[in-house]
């Protein structure tokens, strides 16, 4: 009878701690949580030199300076920053938020961290001497390229999904610390790699790495709002709903607008040599400095533009200065992103949606105008970024208020209605790839087969029957000559050729070389695609001199499904 009771106790005692355990993580420590509240406390530090210097250094002395230097700054910066790119960048482009988006959708990612240096400097030198851009661009890149790295020194502990949630902590982190606004660091570090879709499985890393960011950073400079859009009425009815909607539609359209002017102010790199683009986008900016400055007594085409909505908010305006202030806004970013500069998009076109809101409010002459800027900035944003759940959360959270959440959701969704396709970001896609389109994307070095066996075209047909396609079991044999490509021969090309002639008929003239060839730059959906309509189960893979390096082959293609079936989330 003891021995039953405590062998009872002994079960009662083992549920227990297996209950206990059935409430710890899988792992004691989990490694990427660590890692992405280290990558967010590191961001933040970056993000708060980094806005000090450019606002509180740079940009504050160039405001406050003389007009004569006011107008020739901004020349001075683009020019700072080219050099910047290209000695200590060694040749590194001026794009920020962009290269996050496109690391994000590369198999292997590269952001070289010795880069940083170099972006975040040409990103001081753009927007602390006038240009007209924001700071989230250097400061998500910042993020993306810590998260990066650190993926790279712990990837040996990391699986493959694992390394690009890092990268967008980083990035969210960024955009936290940048706008004092956690939650719409998360969402948009989510948000921004798709049109219609978010990377939802980096939610767990992007929550902790913003929260560390943001932390670090008001720890350091506070928690001022970057827009104040001053105080409005809260008592929200229909007609508020119903502004929302007009609002979203004209900011859809301005922004749908916007964005394909940026696309086009980004190929101007492609066009224009650095000399001529850095001297026409120094004059359109002086040139815009001295406009301002008459009209508005302060040179508001200078920086991301948060100047300009205090404009705004501090006195009432005409419709015809107002209108002004937007078309001068929207031709200073595009020069500044013509002309090269370093920086993001984000300020800007919030600022453009508050002036757009305030051009819609003073037109239907509301009382509560601040409502209006507020969700012309949600609507404005959304359209330009496809970003509508982060323009709504950045409203809640920079004015501390959740009372026109509803009206500001229905802006940005019918912004995202009339906005079409169109973004200001390069390299966004529609949505996330199933595992079949991501299969696809694959390169065919990934399925390449190069120690096959070859013939020379000198062979008899008698030789290939005997040695490769009945001792091998070769279907079909590529014919090289000297390492260079003739074309394949097998049983299809030697059918109709009589028996007694196998010993008297070379290879080469019955090769076909019709079939396409593949290059080593083709994915794995190229070459389906061939294998596909040319009715083939190979194809050779040659150079551009048609050397020919393998063959890739359809059981091949099926044996690696079958290898990433068994390794996915190992």
């Amino acid at each position: 009878m003891q021995a039953i009771r405590a062998a009872r106790g002994a079960r009662v005692t083992r549920s227990g701690v297996e209950l206990l355990a059935s409430f710890l993580p899988r792992r004691i420590v989990p490694a990427m949580m660590l890692l992405s509240v280290a990558i967010g406390a590191l961001v933040g530090l970056l993000v708060a030199a980094f806005e000090q210097l450019t606002v509180e250094v740079l940009l504050e002395h160039l405001l406050n300076g003389p007009l004569w230097w006011q107008t020739i700054a901004p020349m001075v910066g683009l020019t700072t920053a080219l050099v910047i790119l290209r000695y200590l960048g060694k040749g590194a482009n001026s794009s920020t938020a962009d290269e996050y988006v496109r690391a994000f959708h590369e198999r292997h990612p590269k952001l070289p961290i010795v880069q940083l240096p170099a972006k975040l400097l040409a990103g001081m030198a753009t927007i602390g001497f006038g240009g007209s851009m924001g700071l989230e661009g250097p400061s998500v890149y910042a993020g993306a390229a810590v998260g990066h790295s650190t993926q790279n020194v712990f990837s040996r502990w990391l699986r493959r999904e694992e390394t690009k949630m890092l990268l967008t902590a980083g990035a969210a982190a960024g955009i936290a610390a940048v706008f004092k606004t956690p939650a719409t660091g998360v969402i948009f570090a989510l948000e921004a790699p798709y049109r219609d879709d978010v990377a939802r499985r980096a939610l767990l890393p992007a929550l902790l790495a913003s929260a560390a960011g943001y932390l670090v950073y008001v720890a350091i400079l506070g928690t001022d709002p970057v827009i104040d859009l001053g105080s409005h009425d809260t008592d929200l009815s229909i007609i508020h709903l119903g502004g929302g909607a007009l609002l979203g539609l004209v900011a859809g359209l301005g922004g749908r607008g916007f964005a394909w002017l940026v696309r086009q102010a980004k190929g101007l790199e492609q066009r224009y040599n650095f000399t001529i683009r850095i001297l026409l986008g120094g004059m359109i900016l002086a040139g815009l400095v001295l406009v301002t400055d008459a009209l508005f007594e302060e040179p508001l085409s200078l920086g991301p533009g948060v100047e300009a909505t205090e404009w705004l908010r501090d006195g009432d305006h005409t419709l015809g200065l107002i209108g002004a202030l937007l078309a001068f806004r929207v031709l200073a970013t595009l020069t500044t992103v013509g002309a090269g500069g370093t920086g993001g998009l984000f300020i800007p076109l919030a600022v453009q949606g508050v002036i757009v809101g305030s051009l819609v409010g003073q037109t239907l002459d509301v009382a509560d105008i601040g409502l209006y800027r507020t969700l012309g900035l949600a609507a404005f944003l959304a359209a330009g970024y496809r970003a509508p759940i982060t323009a709504v959360m950045f409203v809640a959270e920079s004015t501390g208020t959740s009372a026109f959440v509803v009206p500001a959701l229905i802006a940005a969704a019918v912004s995202q209605l009339v906005a079409g396709r169109s973004s200001v970001t390069s390299y966004q896609l529609e949505k996330r790839e199933g595992l079949v389109e991501r299969r696809l994307a694959l390169p065919l070095t990934s399925a390449l087969t190069t120690d096959t066996l070859t013939v020379p075209s000198d062979a008899t047909v008698s030789e290939l029957v005997y040695i490769h396609l009945l001792g091998r079991r070769q279907r079909e044999v590529p014919v090289v000559d000297s390492g260079i490509y003739v074309g394949m021969c097998g049983l299809e090309e030697i059918s109709g050729l009589e028996r007694e002639l196998w010993n008297d008929t070379l290879v080469g003239d019955m090769a076909n070389a019709n079939l396409p060839v593949a290059r080593p730059s083709w994915t794995l959906r190229d070459v389906i695609t061939q294998m596909d309509t040319h009715n083939t189960d190979q194809l050779a893979v040659t150079d551009d001199e048609n050397t020919f390096i393998g063959v890739v082959r359809d059981d091949e293609i099926l044996r690696l499904d079958e290898i990433l079936d068994e390794t996915e989330g190992a």
